[in-house]
């Protein structure tokens, strides 16, 4: 899971001064976590004590609730919810934003088959973001992520997604980087994170394909990064970088969920560069 928090991290400073270029610095004094890893870290911390189909909200109003902005940063309609889920209304509001996809990171780690990543990625999405293509952003991230961890190669990954949620993964980030603008529903984040991933050599390279078409670059890059981190594994020296930025708290639920589901990622850091070759 701390590929997607990598991703969050450094997308931190650029998600409203977007930068339409692969060079720029990774991490700087500004950078840091926010909405995006205090909810994955949520969805980790619901799967550490059971994954009860019926308990995700309850976990994405705990961490929302004690993670207010400025380190949280919410949508709108997210933030709606915490008032509502507050006075004991925790019914969801039909959203197709991104945020479902965000916080997937830990249930393509956590199971092992493609009926419980898209049980899970439901469960985990429709507390809040019960539309359907919120439902699919969340399932594709997540099942992005177990192909990877699976060994298959990138065209598997593109030709399964896109057959089985009708994603469009026919482009480059190259072909786009001029002409993409922000925007905060999945089915205008999610293809463009996983094609970041498709194009990138490196789970570097993805991240940086991921900041450099501009956007909403912090979810953008939480994404491609928790897919990344399946397929290429995670260099020793950004997990640090990333982990060092976040609370005591959330290095508890990281190193907890990575000691009991195995992603091995200092150990796996070198690991996958050539599945494709």
């Amino acid at each position: 899971m701390i590929g997607s928090i990598i991703g969050d991290i450094v997308g931190s400073i650029y998600e409203f001064h977007n930068i339409k270029t692969k060079k720029f610095s990774l991490f700087s004094d500004r950078s840091s976590y926010t909405d995006d890893s205090i909810l994955t870290i949520a969805t980790a911390k619901w799967i550490l004590e059971g994954a009860s189909k019926s308990d995700s909200g309850m976990y994405y109003y705990r961490y929302g609730a004690n993670y207010p902005h400025p380190f949280g940063g919410y949508g709108s309609g997210f933030q709606k919810w915490l008032w509502q889920a507050e006075d004991g209304n925790f019914e969801p509001y039909t959203s197709c934003g991104n945020g479902s996809a965000m916080r997937i990171g830990p249930v393509g780690w956590a199971f092992d088959t493609i009926e419980d990543i898209l049980a899970y990625a439901k469960y985990s999405a429709e507390c809040t973001h019960n539309h359907p293509e919120g439902i699919k952003g969340a399932q594709a991230t997540a099942l992005c992520m177990l192909l990877s961890r699976k060994g298959l190669g990138k065209e598997e990954i593109r030709s399964e997604i896109s057959t089985r949620f009708g994603y469009n993964l026919n482009f480059t980030c190259d072909e786009i980087r001029e002409t993409y603008v922000w925007g905060g529903t999945c089915q205008d984040t999610v293809p463009q994170a996983i094609v970041a991933f498709l194009d990138g050599n490196d789970f570097e390279d993805s991240i940086r394909n991921a900041i450099s078409i501009g956007g909403d670059s912090d979810t953008l890059a939480c994404i491609t990064g928790s897919i990344a981190e399946a397929y290429f594994g995670v260099p020793e020296e950004l997990y640090m970088e990333a982990f060092n930025r976040l609370t005591s708290h959330f290095k508890n639920v990281v190193t907890e969920f990575e000691e009991k589901f195995g992603n091995n990622i200092l150990s796996n850091c070198n690991q996958n560069l050539v599945k494709d070759s």
